[in-house]
């Protein structure tokens, strides 16, 4: 752990004069320097008797961003107060799903996902409620302590909120639940969830009513797309929900469009009950095998999630697979060109829909939550900078690196499927958007 103390008062020894501000963002350079880097604060911001902030921000600059610093704007560094929050400290301890306590909204007290979590979980804290406001807001960390069965009254089918500037894909989704089991560092839930618990809607017959007769967009593909997996992962609580069994059905008699249920779990055997459907799609999120061990917390391993995607090939689904977030970390060409490898060994390359691929971005809140819950993360120490939509991001230039070997490698694997960039400037990868 790098001793942010320790920092603070080599600073005042060596820039005792520093105001505020300026010490914060000295503090914040040093503490990324180290934590990436090593040694102590001397090593990187030498004493020196006439060292002046803009001296000692701008050598601090060239040590944190080498391959940016040069090129990149100097408003393109982000530089927040340190916080670090040690009570909001990931717990990493393995243990299965069961909420104390489960909030029924009353107006489905009576459904069959409330009889069914009255029956899976019957040492927890029962209470019937009006709405989520009665529900009480622990931490992050403890949100599955917490289960909220509802009525969904608004969000019940939305475009895919591609942020402005990119090129989108056309996604549309319905939001059958909100919060996660797993402990992904890069989560945007993190930092976007502020009740603190899992909510799943009992309605779901609601959110298929409003599929006939909607507009919907379609991206480059031969038909609409439809998926749950936004504020959720699409079937690691399907045991419980069965959502997969009112799902399947109904898309199976409307071949004009396709669902894909996007996830990283191995919880499969809805789906297989239910028997295939062509339009159904099971997309897993996939990375290299080191990248989902040490960062992917409580997942499947990418073998496992290969496995059930080769189950559900043979029950008659198509697949999807989503390298998202990307992480070019040392080695990563090999490490991404394996895993995408074992992919096309796993399942027949006809059956595959598409393949997409983005690198790691995020919002700049998001930042301080990962440091707080994974203090000893490496995610968040590549050159991030603050880009065109408001998103810290890896530099163009290696953003384009990656994409220059993926797409091609993913395009050459899986040639009738749909291989497109998730979130990015059209410009940055042409040769996919034009196709």
């Amino acid at each position: 752990m790098v001793d942010i103390q320790e920092i603070s008062a080599y600073l005042e020894q060596t820039l005792p004069a520093l105001g505020i501000n300026k010490k914060r963002e000295l503090l914040r350079l040093l503490f990324e320097i180290i934590k990436r880097d090593g040694a102590c604060a001397g090593r990187w911001l030498p004493a020196e008797k006439n060292m002046t902030f803009e001296r000692a921000k701008s050598h601090l600059l060239r040590l944190r961003y080498p391959h940016s610093y040069a090129s990149a704007p100097k408003n393109a560094f982000y530089l927040p107060k340190l916080e670090m929050d040690p009570a909001q400290r990931a717990d990493l301890t393995p243990r299965p799903f069961y909420p104390k306590h489960i909030y029924i909204e009353a107006s489905v007290q009576d459904s069959a996902l409330t009889q069914r979590a009255r029956q899976t979980f019957p040492q927890a804290d029962f209470q019937v409620c009006s709405g989520k406001e009665k529900v009480g807001s622990a931490r992050f960390s403890r949100r599955t302590e917490t289960l909220l069965i509802h009525r969904e009254k608004y969000d019940f089918l939305k475009p895919c909120p591609c942020s402005a500037g990119n090129a989108g894909c056309g996604y549309n989704l319905i939001n059958l639940g909100f919060g996660c089991r797993f402990e992904c560092e890069y989560c945007f839930l993190q930092q976007y969830q502020n009740l603190h618990a899992i909510l799943l809607p009992a309605n779901v017959q609601d959110f298929l009513d409003k599929i006939d007769g909607a507009h919907f967009n379609r991206g480059p593909f031969d038909r609409p797309r439809i998926g749950s997996g936004e504020f959720t992962d699409s079937l690691v609580f399907d045991e419980l929900t069965q959502y997969s069994a009112q799902l399947v059905p109904f898309f199976r008699t409307r071949a004009h469009l396709q669902f894909e249920f996007k996830t990283k779990s191995t919880c499969i055997e809805g789906l297989l009950a239910q028997g295939g459907a062509e339009n159904v799609v099971v997309g897993w999120s996939v990375n290299a095998p080191a990248f989902i061990e040490k960062v992917e917390h409580f997942t499947p391993s990418l073998a496992q999630r290969l496995q059930a995607a080769a189950q559900v090939v043979y029950a008659g689904y198509r697949v999807g697979f989503h390298f998202d977030p990307v992480v070019p970390f040392e080695g990563w060409k090999n490490a991404y060109a394996q895993a995408a490898c074992q992919i096309a060994d796993a399942v027949p390359a006809e059956k595959v829909a598409w393949v997409s691929v983005g690198l790691l971005r995020f919002s700049r809140e998001l930042k301080k939550a990962v440091e707080s819950r994974f203090p000893e993360n490496t995610i968040l120490d590549g050159e991030f900078l603050l880009e065109f939509d408001g998103k810290m991001r890896y530099p163009e230039v290696l953003r384009q690196e990656v994409y220059a070997y993926l797409v091609p490698l993913l395009q050459k694997l899986f040639p009738k499927a749909v291989v497109y960039v998730c979130m990015e400037k059209p410009h940055i990868c042409p040769a996919c958007f034009a196709g």
